[in-house]
């Protein structure tokens, strides 16, 4: 991976946000320290986009409002709020992994990270998206939003998946807390996640 030159487009990328990106999502403003708003439209947005998991979103959330409620529920009551999202097993992952948070977290979401990754469906960048959102931490997130930034910095990448490796030790410098990191989610945003293509690129000039 080729260097970036921080010092010359950072300023660029923290104004980002204010013109360019989505301030109005309904999992944005959840109080700190509530992950499960956080942690179920994270699983939603596995493969499927904004505008699709919006509606699935509130409604889910509406018959299940919190960890305990989920947990509680039978797992046809889950797949049948989930029906129409797709992708399945985040469903039974997501109701599976808020029992083992009832029975060994004391109903509440683990804060630590390796405690994160033990759960179901819950992978590194997912665990990291919800370390940051919700806990304020600093955790490097390569998502496909990531993927539009670093692809073309990795020589002979042949896909998302196979360069995931090698970009996230180049990650290491996008780790800010919170909702400051969100821009970097929304600037890398494209119909195609390992063909970059921006609508705007606020790492070049111009």
């Amino acid at each position: 991976l080729t260097p970036w030159p921080h010092l010359e487009f950072a300023p660029r990328l923290h104004a980002w946000p204010r013109p360019h990106g989505r301030h109005t999502l309904p999992w944005q403003n959840s109080a700190e320290g509530d992950a499960y708003p956080v942690w179920l439209s994270e699983i939603m947005l596995q493969q499927t986009q904004v505008d699709t998991v919006i509606p699935y979103y509130l409604r889910f959330l509406a018959r299940f409002p919190d960890l305990a409620s989920l947990a509680a529920a039978d797992q046809d009551a889950v797949l049948g709020h989930w029906s129409g999202l797709g992708y399945y097993s985040r469903a039974r992952n997501l109701h599976a992994a808020a029992q083992r948070i009832v029975a060994q977290h004391d109903g509440r979401f683990p804060r630590e990270f390796e405690a994160m990754l033990a759960l179901p469906g819950i992978g590194r960048s997912t665990a990291a998206a919800i370390a940051a959102f919700a806990f304020g931490e600093r955790r490097a997130i390569l998502d496909g939003g990531g993927h539009h930034f670093r692809n073309a910095e990795a020589e002979g990448a042949q896909s998302c998946l196979a360069t995931s490796w090698v970009l996230w030790p180049g990650c290491a410098d996008w780790r800010v807390g919170g909702a400051k990191r969100r821009w970097k989610i929304d600037s890398g945003t494209s119909p195609k996640p390992c063909y970059p293509k921006l609508k705007f690129d606020p790492i070049r000039k111009g």
